[in-house]
């Protein structure tokens, strides 16, 4: 296997695993300010956040260490350059939402999100379907993310 696929895996595995750790840092669904909220009537239980999230993680290292090993060079670099930046605006949703309360500016931040990440499974996709189809749910929970989001903006007003 040529170093620069392994390079590739590698970066695919640590992008994944920051935006683990960048998302995690600011989520704090106990908090007073949180559990203050009035919760838009669609937001799932607490115990589908986590089932959610994991499995998303998981697919999306799946996803990325494939991609790196078997897509052409250009597709590699588009495919994990869209993912650094959709993650980083995922993480900046979690920053804006949970500590200046940024509800506007996080909704905006997770619908770019939300949005950019059509082009990365559509990348998956025309490398091998079912690396589309394993990704189409977190495209899904993002699309829902960001509508509780604005659910939120919404109820605050």
């Amino acid at each position: 296997m040529a170093a620069w696929r392994v390079v590739s895996m590698l970066m695919a595995l640590a992008i994944v695993v920051g935006y683990a750790i960048g998302s995690g840092r600011w989520v704090t669904t106990g908090s007073e300010w949180y559990l203050s909220l009035e919760q838009p009537a669609w937001q799932p239980p607490p115990a589908v956040f986590g089932l959610a999230w994991s499995y998303n993680f998981v697919v999306l290292a799946v996803v990325g260490v494939v991609m790196a090993a078997t897509a052409a060079p250009t597709r590699v670099a588009a495919f994990l350059g869209l993912l650094a930046v959709t993650f980083v605006l995922a993480i900046a949703w979690a920053y804006l939402f949970y500590v200046p309360h940024a509800l506007v500016a996080s909704a905006v931040a997770l619908s770019a999100c939300a949005a950019l990440t059509i082009v990365p499974v559509l990348l998956a996709f025309a490398e091998r379907p079912w690396l589309g189809w394993i990704l189409v749910p977190y495209e899904i929970w993002l699309v829902i993310a960001a509508s509780l989001s604005w659910g939120y903006v919404a109820l605050a007003r």
